[in-house]
C-alpha cells in the first residue's frame, strides 16, 4: 500500500494518477475535499481509502507493516495566510510526527518542501542540505518558514544518526503548473487563469516591476510542468537508496512575458500585454528571480530531461484547459 497525503490536491492527484497508471491499486489518499469540485481530481481513480487528515495516524497504525511508502504532500500552502499557529500545527508538527512514525515503522517517506524556503534568493537556490547552509535561508512568508523548519529538523536528525525513515526525500518544488489545480483559486498557476482570459479576448495583465534590475514583465520564475514533478517522485520511489533534500524545477528561469507569450501561442493568438501595479502588501515579499539548481538531483542519478515552458504550456492548454474534461 502507498499513502498519499494531499492526494486530492494538485501535485498529489497527478501522482495518484501516475501510480495508478503504473498498476498500483492499493492507494490511500488523505485529504479534505470540502464543498467544491476538488473531488473531481480523483474521479477517475481507484482508491483503497480516502480519509480526512485527522484519521491519518489511526490508519497508519492499523496498517503498519503493509505500507510501502508515504508521499506527504498535504499542507497549508497559501503564501498569504497569516495564522502562524495553523502552519505550526498542519505543516510543521504533522510532518515531524509523520517522520517519526515512518522511522519507527521502517516506511519510506517522500515529502513536499518548497522553493519558498529560499526567500528572496539572496543565498542562491542551491539545495545544499547542510545545516549551516539551511540556517542562512530567510523565507519571506509563514508558509515558506513552516516548510523550512521541517527541512532543518529532519536534516539535523539524519546528520546526527537520529531516527529516520529507511529512505527520505524532501522536495523543494518550484512554480508548478498543470491539470487538477482548478480548486486552488488565486493560488492556481497564472497559466490556468490566463488561458480563459486570452480566449475571451482579454490581455494578459502582468505586474509592473518595482525593482531597478528587472523590466516590467521581466521578473523571472522557474516554471515546472507538474508531470516533471511526478517523474522525480516516481524515480525516487524506484531508487530507494537515494535520500536527501532536492530541488524540483526546470532548472531555467523564464520571464512572466515568456509565460504570457506561450499561452497566447497555445491559443493561436498574438500577444496582448497590459501592466498593472503590484499591490503594496506584496512588494517587500515578492521574489523577482527563482531558478532551481538541479545539480544534487542530477548527481544522485536523475537524468530525465525536463519539459520546456512552451511545450508544457501547449500541452496544458490543448489537452486540459481547452478540453471538455480538463481533469487528469
Amino acid at each position: 500500500m502507498i499513502v498519499i497525503t494531499g492526494g486530492a490536491g494538485f501535485i498529489g492527484s497527478n501522482l495518484v494518477a501516475a501510480l495508478q497508471d503504473r498498476g498500483h491499486t492499493d492507494l490511500a489518499v488523505i485529504d479534505r475535499l470540502g464543498c467544491g469540485d476538488k473531488w473531481r481530481n480523483l474521479a477517475k481513480r481507484e482508491l483503497a481509502a480516502l480519509l480526512e487528515p485527522d484519521q491519518l495516524f489511526a490508519f497508519l497504525h492499523k496498517h503498519r507493516g503493509e505500507i510501502e511508502a508515504v508521499f506527504h504532500l498535504g499542507a497549508v500552502t497559501s503564501t498569504t495566510e497569516t495564522d502562524g499557529d495553523l502552519f505550526v500545527r498542519d505543516n510543521l508538527m504533522l510532518s515531524l510526527d509523520l517522520w517519526h512514525w515512518c522511522a519507527a515503522a521502517g516506511t519510506r517517506l517522500i515529502y513536499a518542501s518548497s522553493a519558498a524556503t529560499y526567500g528572496d534568493g539572496a543565498q542562491g537556490f542551491g539545495d545544499d542540505a547542510g545545516s549551516e547552509a539551511l540556517a542562512r535561508l530567510r523565507p519571506l512568508n509563514a508558509y515558506g518558514w513552516s516548510k523550512h523548519l521541517v527541512d532543518r529538523r529532519v536534516v539535523r536528525l539524519a546528520a546526527r544518526g537520529g531516527p529516520a525513515p529507511p529512505q527520505w526525500a524532501g522536495l523543494k518544488f518550484f512554480n508548478a503548473y498543470g491539470p487538477n489545480e482548478y480548486h486552488k483559486g488565486d493560488m492556481a498557476s497564472v497559466v490556468s487563469r490566463l488561458y480563459p482570459q486570452v480566449l475571451a479576448g482579454e490581455p494578459a495583465r502582468l505586474f509592473r516591476s518595482h525593482h531597478p534590475d528587472y523590466p516590467d514583465g521581466g521578473q523571472k520564475r522557474d516554471f515546472v510542468w507538474v508531470g516533471d514533478c511526478v517523474d522525480v517522485m516516481l524515480w525516487l520511489f524506484d531508487t530507494p537508496a537515494v535520500s536527501g533534500l532536492f530541488n524540483v524545477g526546470s532548472g531555467r528561469a523564464r520571464t512572466w512575458l515568456d509565460l504570457a507569450h506561450a499561452v497566447f501561442a497555445a491559443a493561436g493568438q498574438a500577444p496582448r500585454i497590459a501592466f498593472v501595479d503590484m499591490p503594496e502588501a506584496l512588494r517587500d515579499k515578492y521574489q523577482y528571480f527563482t531558478e532551481a539548481r538541479m545539480d544534487r538531483l542530477r548527481a544522485a542519478g536523475y537524468d530525465r530531461p525536463g519539459t520546456s515552458l512552451e511545450d508544457g504550456v501547449l500541452t496544458y492548454c490543448r489537452d486540459y484547459l481547452g478540453a471538455a474534461d480538463p481533469y487528469r
